[in-house]
């Protein structure tokens, strides 16, 4: 029994309208897909739209693909709809009329996969969009889609795309309507046209990926350049050969995601941007290319020894400055929070165990083999738990020295690579026994990084390339850097981080609320974000338990982040007809998340509908950043939600803080998503 075709008559909707905005018409596309009993519609749309938030799916040429591969698909699905009243999909040259819901099952194989990048790739014809749009029934376009996905026998592999685009439009063709398509570019590299090497790739692998390397493709066609392409999506990838890159004169990385194999192509002149750029301005980004290839100093792609701490930063050359720190920063902390989380929670159980005035020496003083020949029980119950506490303490700070240290070192790691790891740490050791705290790791790991990254760019006789990114360079770089804070920059960063903590130690009353009211919004605000990650980075940097206000802060902070999630595991139980399928799961798991202080469990929520959810989490957020702060919750704890109850002063007041925030921020979430009008409504089948 053969497979189900992709497409059929009743999953096309001809010269209709199903909404005034994208979503309208997703939800509406899933529920034509539902209707053929192909995939569930509530599921179908929410992971489709939730793929939409990553990047508009508007294409030039008056067309838009929304696509995701979703657990609620059980047959691998194309849904179209040609719309009477175009669409604003997030296209540069306009709305679009024409829209194929490309619904892949999650476990979907490669042929599938394979069926869906052909549409992608013939959709980029404008001949067969024209068909499209004069298609006169839905079993006409079907034809038309089948004969570019789903050709038969020897001679449709061959020219099945012509052939059917030309039977599916019959009559038409002697008025000169014939669909011309090409396969995807296979032409080797041509010694009369310089040659440009394109990779293209997208987080799905999908259409995106294959799109923006036909248009190239076209355009290099256009502009007599020989385009060689290496789709690096979903399906099995054809590398570029050795013979082609020695050929080319620049490559182009038009990718949303790491490119594979970049070293590769080691000293080629490079052009970089995301995946839709190539789709928007292919042109332009092959006359890059090709100036680039005549300019000595263009950014090139990095690739042996001397280079492997430059290679990161020529990698991200082309983005802006700014934008640059900020992705350094993000890793920094990224990396940093694990060392936290682990430390602090040792930390905590020490002090369940052994008290808050346990001291971690007694670990090292009283090991194991220095206890009675009985076994550690011989201490008794008492002693034993104070012993044990103080494992716990040692082994905590020991993980929680790391924290300055690996701020700074990937902040380091992520301008230079691995070569500013060590200057990075160095830098870090440096501001955490000079007093500066997490602003002179800050500072420490951005210089460390910076001049990793220089020295690495330095040009050097060959015989010393294999000694420059394992011991010049963070022997240089560590000097420079941990010298130059060391020498002039921590004592007065030191003298600042002193005057912060003396007023948040000073803040009382409106001060001190107003602060909670900030941390908590923060906190809210993206998620697990830069904002969020900088909240608590504040709050977990100067946490000590001989520091009452660093405690209350700390508290704020991870109340505050327990809202989302559980806001929505609350508004998902009380009103579930205002969510999906998918949503209801998730908020089941919000309860789980939200209590360990996962504020990342709302994400599917926020991506779906920002608009309403951010606002509404960030209101309760506020709440319970100021209540805790105004009642006197302290943790000594950085993480751990309700499951370190026993490291919070005040506990009563830490958990009315979490549910009276929450709460608000349900009763808004169910308000704002009440008024919705973007329910599914399934057209009726267009009679063919």
């Amino acid at each position: 029994m053969s497979a189900p075709s992709l497409i059929e008559p009743g999953l096309v909707a001809l010269d209709t309208c199903l909404g005034a905005t994208k979503e309208e018409v997703i939800r509406a596309l899933a529920g034509v897909v539902a209707a053929t009993g192909r995939a569930d519609a509530e599921g179908l749309a929410a992971d489709a739209l939730e793929r939409e938030g990553k990047s508009p799916t508007g294409m030039p040429g008056g067309f838009a693909i929304p696509h995701c591969r979703s657990a609620a698909v059980n047959t691998a699905s194309l849904g179209f709809a040609r719309l009477n009243n175009p669409v604003d999909f997030g296209a540069k040259d306009g709305a679009a009329d024409l829209v194929f819901l490309i619904a892949a099952s999650e476990s979907g194989g490669a042929d599938h996969m394979k069926l869906l990048t052909k549409l992608a790739r013939a959709l980029v014809k404008k001949d067969f969009l024209m068909a499209l749009r004069e298609a006169r029934t839905a079993d006409e376009v079907v034809e038309l889609v089948r004969g570019v996905v789903e050709p038969e026998g020897p001679e449709a592999a061959a020219s099945g795309q012509e052939a059917a685009a030309a039977a599916s439009v019959g009559a038409r063709a002697a008025n000169g309507n014939v669909v011309q398509m090409h396969p995807g570019n296979d032409a080797a590299t041509n010694g009369d046209k310089p040659s440009i090497i394109a990779i293209t790739a997208c987080p799905t692998g999908i259409a995106h990926t294959y799109m923006a390397a036909d248009y190239l493709t076209g355009a290099g066609e256009e502009m007599g350049v020989d385009i060689i392409t290496e789709p690096q999506g979903s399906t099995a990838t054809d590398p570029v050969t050795a013979d082609q890159i020695k050929a080319a004169s620049a490559v182009i990385f038009a990718t949303d995601v790491g490119v594979k194999g970049r070293e590769r192509f080691a000293g080629l002149p490079v052009i970089e941007s995301g995946v839709k750029r190539a789709i928007n301005e292919p042109k332009k980004m092959i006359e890059e290319a090709l100036a680039a290839a005549k300019n000595p100093s263009a950014p090139r792609v990095k690739g042996d020894a001397s280079a492997a701490a430059s290679e990161a930063g020529a990698s991200r050359s082309q983005l802006s400055f700014g934008k640059r720190i900020q992705q350094a920063l993000m890793t920094g902390v990224s990396y940093m929070v694990p060392f936290v989380a682990a430390g602090g929670l040792l930390i905590a159980l020490g002090f369940l165990l052994g008290g808050y005035d346990v001291d971690p020496a007694l670990a090292l003083s009283n090991s194991l083999t220095n206890l009675p020949e009985a076994g550690p029980h011989a201490l008794g119950g008492s002693a034993l738990a104070t012993y044990l506490g103080a494992v716990l303490m040692a082994l905590g700070k020991a993980a929680f020295g790391f924290l300055l240290p690996a701020l700074a070192g990937y902040i380091a790691f992520a301008m230079a690579d691995r070569p500013g790891i060590v200057p990075g740490f160095v830098a870090g050791a440096i501001a955490g026994a000079t007093g500066a705290g997490f602003l002179g790791a800050l500072v420490g790991g951005l210089i460390a990084g910076a001049v990793a990254a220089w020295i690495g760019g330095w040009k050097v006789p060959r015989w010393l390339r294999g000694l420059m990114p394992v011991v010049i360079i963070p022997l240089l770089a560590s000097f420079i850097a941990g010298g130059s804070l060391l020498l002039f920059l921590a004592k007065p960063i030191s003298v600042l981080m002193r005057m912060m903590t003396n007023g948040l130690n000073g803040m009382t009353g409106a001060s001190i609320i107003g602060l909670g009211i900030i941390l908590g919004l923060m906190m809210c605000f993206d998620l697990g974000g830069p904002v969020n990650k900088a909240a608590y980075l504040f709050a977990t940097a100067g946490l000590s338990v001989t520091n009452p206000a660093s405690m209350k802060i700390m508290a704020a902070v991870m109340a505050a982040g327990m809202v989302p999630p559980l806001a929505l595991a609350i508004a998902t139980a009380v009103r579930p007809k205002l969510f999906t399928k998918a949503e209801k799961e998730n908020g089941t798991a919000c309860w789980l998340l939200g209590a360990s202080f996962i504020s990342e469990g709302a994400i599917p929520f926020a991506a779906a509908d920002p608009l309403r959810i951010i606002p509404a989490t960030m209101a309760g957020g506020a709440v319970t950043g100021a209540m805790t702060m105004a009642l006197g919750a302290a943790s000594k704890a950085p993480h751990g939600g309700i499951f370190v109850f026993f490291a919070i002063d005040k506990f009563w007041a830490f958990a009315l803080s979490i549910l009276v925030g929450s709460i608000i921020s349900a009763l808004l979430v169910i308000l704002l998503k009440g008024t919705r009008k973007d329910q599914i409504q399934t057209p009726a089948p267009v009679a063919a």
